[in-house]
Parts: structure tokens; sequence; C-alpha cells
């Protein structure tokens, strides 16, 4: 499946432009993001993450391949549920791969014409937006759809990077 995504810092009052949009709140959720790399490919180096997400619901495995263009977040996206992170996170570190770095946030997820607005709490970072689009439906269409709704929000600079990659860009700029 490819996941077209943009994200944008979100603005003190984007809970209200959300609102005003007439988005439905769909459920608020607490992501731990378990990231991992790889000593045969680094997925730094390769635009690629692994990673293991934790939240009440409970975990899933996901891959996400490279960036697909150049104004969006858009990649293709592998998931499956896991029953115990635990074992997964022991079975990925048998096969060589490495805990590289760890993403905590309280995320906000509304429903707009059939796209999934999420307002994120990121610790380290502070807030951001998402709109995504993910399914089977045509790339462009979808592309152009987020575009639209970032538009809507009053939102016009997106962010290409991943939360991981702006919080290693953070620690760097700290040392």
């Amino acid at each position: 499946m490819i996941e077209v995504e943009v994200k944008a810092r979100a603005p003190e009052d984007m809970a209200e432009r959300i609102a005003a949009l007439g988005a439905t709140l769909l459920v608020v959720e607490n992501h731990h993001d378990l990231y991992f790399n790889s000593s045969q490919r680094d997925f730094r180096f390769s635009d690629e993450a692994l990673r293991i997400r934790i939240k009440e619901e409970g975990a899933r495995l996901t891959y996400k391949g490279p960036k697909l263009d150049q104004t969006t977040k858009s990649r293709l996206e592998r998931t499956v549920k896991i029953d115990d992170p635990k074992q997964m996170e022991q079975i990925l570190s048998s096969l060589g791969f490495v805990l590289s770095a760890q993403v905590r946030k309280k995320r906000t997820k509304y429903s707009y014409e059939g796209l999934v607005l999420a307002l994120d709490e990121v610790e380290g970072l502070g807030s951001f937006v998402e709109v995504e689009a993910e399914g089977e439906g045509d790339y462009e269409e979808q592309k152009r759809k987020v575009l639209s709704i970032m538009s809507k929000l009053g939102l016009h600079e997106s962010i290409r990077s991943s939360y991981l990659e702006l919080l290693e860009e953070s620690k760097k700029t700290c040392q």
C-alpha cells in the first residue's frame, strides 16, 4: 500500500482549524515507536524505516520504503500486527537489527473527506499535523487531496522529514 502523507508544524490553534473544517474526531492514542537499523543497509541513507509501534490497541511492525516524490512523505508501507513487541524486538536483534531510536507521541486522529488528519504532540519536538490518504486509490489524486486539505488548514509549507529524522537533527543542533 502507498501511504500518501503531508506533515507540517502545527500552530497553537490547529485543533480549532480542524474542527472548523467539520472533521470527525476518531481517537486519541499514545504511540511508542521503536526504530531499528541494519548493519547490512543503513536506513538513514536508503531512506527506509523499520519500526515497532506500540499503542493501546496493540503493536504493529512496519516497513516504510523510500519517499516517492519531492513534495510529500508518500511511500510504500507494509504493516503487520504483532502479539508480543518484546519478542519481536528480540527476533529483530537476533537477525542483526539494532534499536536506533525511540519516538513517543500523543496522536489525536480525525476523519475528513476520506482522509485521516492527525494532530501529534511529539516528545522533544512539539506539535505537528499530518494529513494522510491510505489505500489503493490513484496516487496523484490522493496527493492532490492531501495537499488541498493542508491548504484549507492554512498550511503552505510541509516537512518531508520523519519524526525520527527531526529528532536526529534536533540532537545534532544541541551538541
